[in-house]
């Protein structure tokens, strides 16, 4: 069952890492395994078979979410977009009070003092802040055109490709910050989207022009996230041993910020589908707050080494 639920985690993850504005990092929060994703993610290939029960489904899943579901959560977005926010915005609020425990957690019993309390609340609002105006961004960006071509390959969009792909990774890491917003930002969301969603049909199709098309395009963007993933994961981790409810305090300002920015503006058209929409905010911060209360505790300690314990499979 552990390696089910991992995949899932990673799988939702995935699936959310294609939505600009909504953030895989907050999924990670969300269901109670964010210090363990990023103390896992390392070139130390010991480490990594040590926690194989751990990585290896959650990358599975995440790619998978990516790869299948690309398609499929961009129709779902377009045809239900305020029941879909409502959704994930349930998913937020339900794990905030998971977070504000690891904010004011005191690690040796003591009293915070006061120069710490305004540290604290500095952090936590200069996290809200800042999605607060990447919010406003992608507002002022609009949707992107999931129906244009596949643009020829050169070096200036490659690097820029790339660059995406490595600033994206590392903004995935921090719950709050979204990815694809950023690639959005940078103005390769739709080439990345639509070169993944071609793939499958391209390939079955036996279109390989197409297929090595996107494969080209993509990979730039994939060494990019690869990269991004791995100094990300190592920045974050040093910040939660050194600093870590100054560091919890960020994300909890970036992830009150997110339900802020995703929480729909517009009235319900209809009965039904107010029902709907409050009905999968329930569910949404159900399974968050839940998901929280019985996953086993996760949340490194700073005096603790870096090393992710191996999963036993009692996750």
């Amino acid at each position: 069952m552990a390696l089910i639920r991992t995949f899932l985690i990673g799988l939702a993850i995935g699936m959310a890492n294609v939505i600009p504005g909504v953030s895989g990092g907050t999924l990670a929060v969300v269901f109670n395994i964010y210090d363990k994703f990023v103390n896992a993610i390392t070139l130390n290939f010991k480490k990594l078979w040590k926690n194989r029960r751990f990585v290896f489904p959650l990358v599975i899943g995440m790619l998978g979410g990516v790869l299948f579901f690309s398609k499929l959560i961009s129709v779902v977005y377009e045809k239900f977009p305020m029941q879909t926010n409502y959704f994930f915005t349930g998913l937020i609020l339900g794990s905030i009070p998971m977070l504000f425990k690891y904010m004011t957690e005191k690690k040796d019993e003591k009293k915070f003092s006061s120069g710490k309390i305004i540290a604290i609340i500095i952090c936590a609002a200069a996290g809200f802040a800042l999605l607060i105006y990447l919010g406003h961004l992608e507002g002022v960006l609009g949707t992107p055109d999931m129906s244009a071509e596949l643009p020829e390959q050169t070096l200036p969009l490659t690097v820029r490709i790339f660059a995406a792909g490595l600033i994206g990774a590392v903004a995935m890491i921090i719950p709050g910050i979204s990815g694809s917003l950023l690639m959005l930002i940078m103005g390769v969301y739709t080439i990345v989207m639509k070169s993944i969603s071609i793939l499958p049909s391209t390939l079955f199709q036996g279109d390989f022009q197409l297929f090595f098309k996107a494969v080209f395009l993509l990979l730039p963007n994939g060494i990019g996230v690869l990269i991004g993933l791995l100094s990300g994961a190592k920045l974050i981790s040093f910040l939660l041993k050194k600093i870590p409810n100054q560091t919890y305090a960020v994300i909890f300002g970036l992830l009150c910020a997110s339900a802020v920015n995703i929480f729909p503006r517009a009235a319900f058209t209809s009965v039904g589908a107010g029902i709907s929409s409050i009905a999968c905010l329930l569910i949404g911060a159900a399974l968050a707050y839940f998901s929280t209360k019985l996953a086993p505790e996760e949340k490194s300690e700073p005096e603790q080494k870096t090393d992710v314990p191996a999963d036993n499979g009692q996750n």
